[in-house]
């Protein structure tokens, strides 16, 4: 779409407002809003200003000034605000250079899809992101120096079922057992289907809905692959959507990858494939119907994990579902269709455009843009230096003996820990310049100093019931 369609498109759908939207470096939706007379083709070229300073692991004050420029190809009309709105995704432009801004997450994606093609190995990367979330009823939580809570309410809870409701109804689900119930016992079919709608009338080619495997409202829809940076815009919006509709409903919604014990988190399995002339290259007659250029790029992805999983499991939280004995993929194998495997290869299909790769342990309180990116860049310098993934692990691996599965490498036990790695292990990022050292030391120092040790310095709850008799 050029900036005079978008523009004509604002009239065909009577739009009275345009909502210029970006990304934070850590993956935040932020937004400004301009009255529908003030979008001319001419802004789509020069932009417009805002305090780059005011967002985190941004601009430093003296140097705050920064450019928004609408990207017309994203034109989509916003379906919850009263005011009719058509919605602009923004590139992020320093004003004095007119270069892009290094810390904008959409240009390290663009960068990484460039720097693709640059190589000759592919001119096409895919990504199918599979991202679970949890809608609850309320959630309150505070913290002060002398108490600290959160309290989750779900009348799904399997906690509930001694609550007088008035009446209570029962059909609460168990812990591990919501995957796919019908209702009366999964109670927010209506709701996701309104997400599912909502996504649908914004131009997402929604695959499925259902309720997930968790108690409390686990639920997940599925939207078909796309491009790297499309793909990444289209996760904004879905997030969007999703926290928008439960809003409607007088429920939230969460993408935080953990936050009830003892059930199901929230990943975000992330299927990924490159192509070169319309012809899918990770298909051969090798493992799994997988060829060498796969091989290679699942020995990148494992050799880089702990490593790429500062970003594509960027919280503190994050580790409390990459946690060993439980339901997520914290062994650094691959295997096909076993899903206790950090990289899987589904089989659902033999056609050869079907053939990718399933890296099951991102979640999705990652920003997309840079987690995808860092993705291809760990695939591809696996594929350069043609590392060898070792030997599938076609077994369940949490049932595997201690010695041997002292033998299988794991991710990281935190953030902090997978900061560390990120540290030592970067240069393979660095390549066409797709992300920055600044990048990373802004990305590394801003989690580390507002998580990490944060986090460090409260003590937990559950210490009291450890230690206040000590």
């Amino acid at each position: 779409m050029t900036p005079k369609e978008a523009i004509e498109l604002c009239k065909k759908k009577g739009a009275q407002v345009v909502d210029l939207r970006f990304s934070d470096l850590m993956g935040k939706w932020h937004h400004f809003s301009i009255p529908v007379r003030e979008l001319t083709e001419t802004v789509f070229e020069e932009g417009f200003g805002f305090d780059g300073s005011s967002l985190r692991a941004w601009q430093p004050i003296h140097m705050s000034d920064l450019l928004a420029i609408p990207d017309a190809r994203t034109a989509v009309m916003d379906p919850f605000l009263d005011a009719p709105t058509m919605i602009l995704i923004c590139d992020i432009l320093e004003p004095i250079t007119r270069e892009n801004y290094s810390r904008d997450p959409r240009f390290i994606a663009r960068k990484a899809e460039t720097y693709l093609k640059s190589t000759g190995i592919a001119d096409t990367a895919y990504f199918g992101p599979e991202a679970e979330f949890f809608i609850f009823d309320s959630l309150r939580f505070n913290h002060q120096p002398n108490h600290s809570f959160y309290f989750i309410e779900s009348s799904e809870g399997n906690w509930t079922t001694g609550e007088d409701e008035r009446p209570n109804l029962g059909y609460k689900i168990a812990l591990k057992e919501g995957y796919q119930p019908v209702p009366p016992a999964d109670t927010l079919q209506n709701v996701r289907s309104e997400m599912m709608l909502h996504m649908e009338g914004c131009g997402i080619e929604v695959e499925r809905q259902h309720h997930e495997v968790a108690t409390g409202g686990q639920g997940e829809i599925n939207f078909r692959f796309g491009t790297l940076v499309k793909t990444a815009d289209t996760m904004q919006l879905y997030k969007y959507i999703i926290k928008n509709t439960a809003r409607k409903h007088g429920k939230m919604a969460t993408f935080m990858p953990k936050p009830i014990m003892g059930d199901n988190g929230s990943g975000m399995h992330t299927h990924f494939s490159l192509w070169k002339g319309g012809e899918p290259l990770f298909a051969g007659d090798g493992y799994a119907g997988l060829s060498n250029t796969a091989m290679y790029a699942i020995g990148g992805i494992l050799h880089h994990a702990r490593a790429i999983l500062a970003f594509t499991n960027p919280t503190t939280n994050s580790y409390k579902r990459l946690a060993p004995g439980h339901e997520a993929p914290i062994n650094l194998a691959y295997s096909s269709r076993n899903r206790s495997a950090a990289i899987r290869i589904p089989m659902y299909s033999h056609n050869p455009k079907a053939i990718r790769l399933e890296f099951r342990t991102p979640d999705p309180s990652c920003n997309a843009y840079i987690a995808f990116a860092a993705i291809i860049m760990a695939a591809l310098d696996g594929i350069q230096n043609k590392i060898d993934p070792g030997k599938p692990l076609d077994k369940d691996i949490y049932d595997l003996p201690p010695e041997e599965l002292a033998k299988v490498p794991a991710t990281p036990a935190s953030l902090g820990e997978a900061l560390d790695v990120l540290e030592e292990d970067h240069e393979f990022l660095l390549k066409g310049d797709v992300f920055t050292q600044d990048v990373i030391e802004a990305w590394i120092s801003y989690k580390r100093t507002h998580e990490v040790e944060p986090v460090q310095l409260r003590p937990h709850p559950y210490e009291f019931s450890l230690y206040h008799d000590v």
